[in-house]
């Protein structure tokens, strides 16, 4: 039978084409589902359009309402195995030819191998870092990593250079929007204002690729003036300096207009050729061959109840409006409000500002981890139902009790001091918790172990600060303090 290549908005690039005739469909029903950032549909709709124009007349391409109209009743659609259960049940559902999935450095197969040869042992990244190493080869000599160590953590967290304003990097290369471009911004303006959709956060420039040939560019201008710092900074934040030395390529692997492996094989060449620090090098490749492929596994071996079934911390309090509508100018808290800031008017942060910032302040106060993980998902332009599950409710809000993560990420106002710039012109002062001053953060993390202490105190590693929190004299003022707080 002569198939058509059916592609979804993760299946974009050049790795998901196989030379035949393909079948995209750009669906209004997921823009629909829930507020989203106008980055995010922007990003989403200008890469569809990008890739139906590039086909050409080997392209058949729908702009409907929903899938269904297109795919229901046909016998001869073919799919590379999509990146959400929603999208796996439908192709399913419609008796498509399905293929395995693509566009990570280690398949379903080969983690399924990993993963089966533990026996009862946890699934830690760690462990599955260093065994991808040695599978494919990236950073080793032989049986041993390269430099003699498996990481560089303890150079990569640097706190930004004193008194910097920016870490003095050029601007990274950006796309030139074109008559796509303009095209998806009179349609999401229409939409929005008839009410069809509901669209959060301001309308800038597109910032990041929406095509194969984008992506490459992207890639090439982080390893030419951003690579060699990436590593000692990558945890680092300056208020006037939003990319940092960050690469800004998860958007377009997301999209699948890049494959991972060619990014770390590219990035391991400028190591070997003596361009590049074997930190930063590391870093990136922890970063895409490690966290990200470990991540994804991860959404598959947790299930599709993750999300919902998972509050081991019993975080029940709703996301507050600021979050909700990005209002950065209505928050208190200078980390928070730059960083709601550049959410809004990027639909990015890096992910420091993530997991200490935004998830730190989510973790202290107990929002719901399902919707802040629907919230992560609808705000950032590489937000997707399989990025966010482990990142958000197992790392950052430790709602899963320890599968992904062995502690609560919980930290204090000294954390955010050291790693930004913030602090400084903020009304609140970090090594203060009571008073009208007292930061939210080292105030909100007394507070939080105060709350979260009866189902804490058996994990080993909260020992030590839950000891700090018995012999802290102003427990129940802070306490108090923090449950009267009506400001973020």
């Amino acid at each position: 039978m002569d198939r058509i290549r059916w592609i979804f908005a993760g299946q974009l690039g050049p790795l998901f084409d196989d030379g035949g005739r393909m079948l995209l469909v750009e669906a209004m029903a997921p823009l629909r589902r829930a507020p989203i950032h106008r980055a995010k549909a922007h990003l989403i709709l200008s890469a569809i359009r990008h890739r139906a124009a590039e086909l050409g007349d080997r392209v058949e391409y729908h702009r409907v309402e929903s899938y269904r109209e297109v795919v229901a009743g046909r016998d001869d659609l073919e799919v590379v195995d999509p990146t959400s259960y929603a999208a796996r049940a439908l192709v399913r559902s419609v008796g498509a030819n399905v293929l395995p999935s693509r566009g990570f450095v280690t398949t379903e197969e080969e983690f399924s191998a990993w993963a089966a040869g533990r026996g009862a042992k946890r699934l830690l990244m760690e462990d599955f870092y260093r065994a991808m190493r040695g599978r494919t080869g990236l950073l080793m000599e032989g049986d041993a990593p390269v430099g003699g160590t498996w990481d560089y953590d303890h150079d990569n967290r640097q706190p930004p250079p004193k008194k910097a304003v920016t870490l003095g990097l050029p601007d990274p290369w950006w796309p030139t929007e074109d008559d796509i471009d303009v095209e998806v911004r009179a349609d999401l303006d229409r939409w929005d204002r008839d009410g069809d959709i509901r669209l959060i956060g301001n309308d800038g420039p597109r910032r990041f690729a929406a095509t194969a040939g984008e992506a490459t560019l992207a890639l090439e201008d982080f390893i030419d003036s951003r690579l060699g710092d990436f590593g000692p900074f990558e945890d680092a934040t300056l208020t006037h300096d939003w990319t940092m030395a960050h690469s800004l390529l998860s958007a377009p692997m997301n999209l699948g207009l890049l494959d991972p492996r060619e990014v770390v094989d590219r990035v391991v060449a400028e190591h070997a050729a003596g361009r590049a620090p074997i930190a930063s090098v590391e870093g990136v490749v922890r970063q895409i061959a490690g966290w990200r492929d470990w991540v994804w596994h991860l959404y598959w071996q947790l299930g599709s109840d993750y999300t919902t079934t998972n509050n081991f911390l019993g975080a029940t309090a709703p996301l507050p409006r600021e979050l909700l509508e990005l209002d950065a100018d209505a928050i208190e808290a200078k980390c928070l409000s730059e960083t709601v800031r550049g959410v809004r008017d990027h639909g990015w942060a890096h992910h420091i500002q993530r997991l200490m910032i935004i998830g730190n302040h989510a973790l202290q106060r107990g929002y719901d981890p399902a919707q802040l993980n629907d919230w992560f998902v609808s705000m950032f332009v590489d937000g997707t139902p399989w990025v966010m599950p482990a990142n958000v409710v197992g790392m950052s809000q430790h709602a899963d009790g320890g599968i992904v993560a062995t502690k609560p990420y919980a930290a204090g106002g000294a954390y955010i001091n050291k790693m930004s710039d913030y602090c400084g012109s903020c009304r609140f002062d970090p090594k203060v918790r009571l008073g009208p001053t007292a930061c939210p953060f080292t105030a909100g993390y007394w507070a939080f172990l105060d709350r979260t202490e009866p189902v804490l105190r058996g994990n080993h590693r909260m020992a030590q600060p839950l000891a700090g929190l018995r012999r802290l004299s102003d427990r129940e003022a802070v306490v108090d303090q923090e449950s009267r707080r009506d400001t973020l």
